[in-house]
């Protein structure tokens, strides 16, 4: 038997609830794993309120992160008293998540805790985190450097703005960050932010096709009127990393900064991110990631906190990083 928060649906309300659970309720798989920490993100607090249809069959149990210790496995890669992260697959949303004390998933899905890393900063790092650092990666594949200019990081207040800004500023970049809460300024300028942005300024586009060359490069966690609003003003060559959709799927603009500019749109997809890739990530997060400006981010949670705060994150009230605190 296990504690899970799990969610269940009746006449189209979703509730949550910390139950006991039987082992043998767990979905196939070849690892199962004792979890320690889990994670909140965005697509959590949508599942924990029941928006969006990303779970279709109840009872759930919702959390797209996890890291913990292998208990069983017939997997090659894995054994008992291994530390795995798991982040993607739709673990949370289609099939049974990590805010449970134990997972059973496919090992192919899994990823060997780096040296270097804790259970906790990988939780504090989780989709969003690495989600950003796939960012970073895809930019400098594009010959972005320190010297080409000013990066431009939106919805910086939130995890994979936070991340970003983080590891940035580490590498030497020069990183402005926009936000529409003042109340994070310090909190930015802490992570590194050599400027710090009203949001407002670039969340309407100017109707122009091009305007001033104003960055060299961007990661847009916003998506919608934000990401239209900006490809105008990236530099000569410049790539905008494209990871969130939090303001819209929808693209207005012209072909123009892609034909005059050469502007590129990099989209960074988290989920379907090959393996290699992958613990190419996880590696690099553990080496260029500054673990004590990412302590600054993290509110650690219990279980029974998570329908509380799956609201305050869809209302903007979450800043920085939440690590549930499992096993």
């Amino acid at each position: 038997m296990f504690k899970a928060l799990m969610l269940r649906e009746a006449d189209g309300k979703v509730t949550a609830a910390i139950e006991t659970v039987a082992e043998d309720q767990l979905p196939e798989g070849d690892v199962t794993v004792q979890v320690s920490h889990s994670t909140l993100n965005y697509k959590d607090g949508m599942v924990l309120n029941g928006l969006g249809r990303l779970v279709r069959q109840y009872p759930h149990i919702p959390g797209v992160d996890f890291v913990g210790v292998v208990t069983q496995s017939s997997h090659a890669n894995f054994k008992a008293g291994d530390k795995v992260i798991l982040t993607g697959w739709r673990v949370g949303e289609a099939r049974w998540g990590g805010y449970a004390e134990l997972a059973r998933v496919k090992g192919d899905w899994l990823v060997k805790l780096p040296d270097g890393m804790t259970p906790r900063h990988a939780m504090a790092i989780g989709t969003a985190g690495f989600t950003a650092m796939l960012a970073v990666m895809a930019l400098q594949a594009h010959e972005l450097t320190p010297e080409s200019g000013p990066i431009l990081v939106t919805g910086a207040a939130g995890g994979l703005g936070s991340v970003a800004t983080a590891i940035l500023a580490k590498l030497g970049y020069s990183v402005t960050c926009s936000t529409g809460r003042a109340e994070t300024h310090a909190y930015l300028k802490d992570l590194g932010a050599a400027e710090i942005i009203d949001r407002s300024t670039i969340s309407t586009p100017s109707g122009k096709p091009l305007d001033g060359e104003r960055w060299a490069g961007a990661i847009d966690a916003v998506g919608g009127s934000t990401l239209a609003a900006v490809l105008p003003q990236i530099k000569y060559r410049g790539s905008m990393a494209s990871c969130g959709l939090a303001g819209g799927n929808k693209l207005e603009t012209t072909v123009i900064p892609f034909l005059l500019r050469g502007v590129n749109i990099l989209g960074i997809d988290s989920v379907q991110c090959p393996m290699k890739l992958r613990q190419e990530a996880w590696t690099r997060l553990t080496r260029d990631l500054p673990m004590d400006k990412l302590d600054s981010t993290i509110e650690a949670a219990k279980l029974e906190d998570l329908p509380r705060l799956g609201k305050a994150i869809l209302d903007g009230k979450v800043r920085g990083r939440v690590v549930v605190e499992i096993g």
